[in-house]
């Protein structure tokens, strides 16, 4: 209903829509209202999604204009619950499904995508989707929220994003046995067959799209992410968001926390609760950072401890992915993890094991009399999943704690009447910013160093007085873009740019290029040629 008259005329609309021309503004206030209408977050999801699909630049509109309210519904918690559901509120195809009987032809398969002009692809094989386990070809929901951010928080240009589901199976035995169930009816193909379709797709995305197409891996299983992370960073321009997104974005609290409590990073000693991805991309980053200030690497790694499922990471254990973490037992007694809290005297503990309240009660308050001002990360995703509540973080502690976590908790009212703000560790702070530079800047091989321009700089002493470790979401997009600036900037610095000529000013470089929400005109190119009336009255007069 925003085509103007003549462009009905032109496109030959004229008669199909309502006499009515709407401006874009008037169709936002019919898409918020009705949003408002609607209470469940999964029918919400449903409703912004089908906008999605009709009307591109109005729903990236809406979603930038209230994004504090709307990345939970688009992206976690509410997404997790989505792709739980797909089978249900499936309403149409979304991105490139590849599946273990394609290999072979998977070059072939992109030729069907549409767009030409494709700079960064998001890629999950289903197997680890946020917190909830194996969802298989059901995890397509998150490279398409992810995609969303892309473009919301950092103005990349939605047909330059291409979302992809490798489906090789599921072990999930739930979705095996659902009629319902939209991907591979086998279980997860963990053969060779398996990396060598993997090797396909990375090979075929450059043959089509160019080497410094970004490849952003997401939701792997463990042993994967870190395979392929390890594997293919030097010969792609890839990185894992689960990995080294979550790795800058926890790090960015914890100089935000350094801020407050006064004590350099180097002086901190780290306690996670979980030995995965997560923990292993943030455990690395704070090395970097302590290695920064004039740390050894071996000294760093002192300073950090992880407690999984089966306890502490010590010396009589066997580990396959934690090697560098692993130290002599502490002391004879610590079963848990509050006895681990109580041996180890943290300043900081990280939750990213993703199996609940595992933060108990104890944890919090022996935290709390251990340190002045503790610092508590219960990151994991959903919401279901996380180690604490904010309320237990900070009732617990007398309002003394720095707390932050991966999904968003409302703000906390305390005793006193304070209110603190907790603040969100959402890795959306991160990878869109670090996307646009990416593809602006050229890079070919994306190194962690990129990570530590982190985002503690861009927190002012009001929002740290209001217990924030994190920019308001409602500011994402210019921190995606300061983000974005100080990126290219760094890897112009150090030659790992090879977008020439190199922009003098990067700052106007980087805003030039963001995709403009508002409608195109669909009219030609309509002129006059230059004396066109003076000839037509010529030739009246000769005839």
């Amino acid at each position: 209903m925003a085509f103007t008259l003549k462009e009905r005329q032109i496109l030959g609309l004229q008669g199909l829509l309502p006499p009515k021309i709407e401006t874009q503004d008037v169709q936002a206030m019919r898409f918020q209202r009705n949003l408002r209408k609607i209470s469940d977050p999964l029918q919400k999801y449903i409703y912004l999604m089908g906008i999605q699909e009709r009307n591109e630049r109005l729903f990236y509109r809406v979603l930038m204009e209230d994004i504090e309210a709307l990345m939970p519904i688009v992206y976690t918690p509410t997404v997790g619950l989505a792709c739980t559901q797909y089978g249900q509120i499936f309403r149409r195809p979304k991105g490139l499904f590849i599946s273990i009987m394609d290999r072979g032809h998977i070059r072939s398969i992109l030729d069907n995508w549409p767009e030409t002009n494709v700079k960064a692809v998001v890629v999950t094989d289903g197997e680890r989707i946020l917190g909830l386990g194996d969802l298989g070809v059901y995890g397509m929901g998150i490279p398409v929220g992810k995609l969303c951010l892309y473009t919301a928080c950092a103005g990349i240009r939605p047909e330059s994003c291409l979302p992809v589901c490798i489906d090789v199976g599921t072990d999930n035995q739930t979705l095996l046995r659902d009629p319902f169930y939209m991907g591979l009816y086998q279980r997860r193909d963990r053969s060779h067959r398996y990396d060598e379709l993997i090797d396909e797709f990375m090979e075929a995305v450059v043959d089509k799209y160019g080497q410094d197409t970004l490849i952003q891996f997401e939701d792997f299983g463990n042993h994967n992410a870190f395979r392929f992370l390890k594997k293919y960073r030097y010969k792609y321009c890839t990185f894992n968001d689960d990995i080294q997104g979550t790795a800058a974005v926890a790090l960015a609290g914890l100089l935000a926390a350094q801020r407050v409590v006064g004590k350099p990073i180097t002086e901190h000693t780290v306690l996670f609760l979980g030995a995965g991805e997560a923990a292993l991309g943030i455990a690395n980053l704070i090395v970097m950072a302590m290695m920064e200030e004039g740390m050894s690497q071996a000294e760093a790694r002192k300073r950090i401890w992880m407690f999984d499922k089966y306890g502490l990471l010590v010396q009589v254990r066997l580990c396959s992915t934690g090697e560098a973490f692993v130290h002599p037992r502490p002391g004879e007694g610590v079963r848990s993890f509050l006895d681990a809290v109580n041996v180890l005297k943290p300043t900081a503990i990280i939750g990213v094991a993703g199996a609940g309240r595992l933060f108990t009660h104890d944890v919090i308050k022996t935290m709390g009399s251990l340190n002045e001002r503790p610092i508590i990360f219960a990151l994991s995703n959903p919401t279901a999943k996380a180690e604490c509540t904010a309320e237990d973080a900070y009732s617990l502690t007398q309002g003394q704690c720095l707390f932050a976590s991966g999904s968003p908790f409302g703000p906390v009212t305390l005793e006193d009447g304070r209110i603190l703000v907790p603040g969100q560790g959402n890795n959306a702070y991160i990878f869109p910013g670090v996307a646009l530079a990416v593809i602006l800047s050229g890079v070919r091989h994306i190194s962690d160093t990129v990570f530590l321009e982190t985002l503690a700089a861009q927190l002012g002493e009001e929002e740290l007085s209001q217990g924030r470790l994190y920019p308001p979401l409602s500011n994402i997009r210019e921190v995606s873009l300061q983000m974005a600036v100080k990126v290219v900037e760094y890897v112009y610095t150090k030659g790992m740019a090879f977008r020439y000529p190199e922009p003098v000013d990067k700052e106007a470089y980087v805003r030039s290029v963001v995709w403009n929400i508002n409608y195109d005109s669909f009219l030609p190119d309509i002129y006059d040629w230059p004396g066109i009336k003076r000839i037509k009255e010529q030739v009246y007069l000769l005839l």
